[in-house]
């Protein structure tokens, strides 16, 4: 395979799409859409966010000590974007791009109703990069949506429907079909079975 070399950048996908909900001391909610989330650790469940220092959404992290991580479904990738180029330093952006908030159970910062996956947060530490903090933070509560589940109990993971940003060509897609079962299909390729 031939291939081309960029540098170094930020060109790497699928990257998961999500808004992040926060809060000021006033209890004012902010919408952020961040692309650079992961879990990065089970034991114990830990979020990742890189945010640039000057953003609201650092700021209201910093006063409250939490946050919640919202899953973007693939049918708001218009108010994501806009989410993610307005700044909550200047307006409300729930209300500019009509996207609505509820209590979440563990923290003070809102749930995003129109998400399929909620993941409430709280601060642990951060690591300083350049202009950007990666902001570690504990899992609390994860809400996933009741229509995800069948009868039997069993997760549909197409029902949520993730957005993803592929960053460094700055577009949003939705995902295909399933490949493979994790933790079971690569089992083929040991001792020939």
């Amino acid at each position: 395979m031939q291939k081309r070399q960029l540098g170094p950048c930020v060109t790497y996908f699928p990257q998961p799409t999500s808004i992040i909900t926060s809060i000021d001391q006033a209890g004012t909610a902010n919408l952020m859409t961040a692309s650079w989330v992961g879990i990065v650790s089970k034991t114990p469940p830990t979020m990742a966010v890189s945010l640039h220092k000057g953003r609201k959404t650092y700021e209201n992290i910093l006063q409250t000590k939490e946050f919640v991580v919202n899953m973007v479904p693939a049918s708001l990738a218009v108010e994501a974007d806009y989410c993610g180029i307005r700044s909550g330093h200047k307006e409300i952006k729930s209300e500019a791009c009509g996207l609505s908030l509820e209590p979440a159970e563990q923290v003070k910062a809102s749930l995003l109703v129109e998400s399929p996956l909620n993941v409430e947060c709280r601060f642990v530490q951060e690591v300083e990069l350049g202009e950007y903090r990666l902001v570690m933070a504990e899992i609390l509560q994860i809400h996933a949506a009741e229509s995800a589940f069948d009868e039997s109990g069993t997760m549909d993971v197409r029902r949520f429907d993730p957005l993803v940003y592929l960053g460094g060509v700055r577009e949003y897609w939705d995902l295909g079909n399933k490949r493979a079962q994790a933790y079971t299909d690569g089992k083929r390729l040991v001792g020939g079975k």
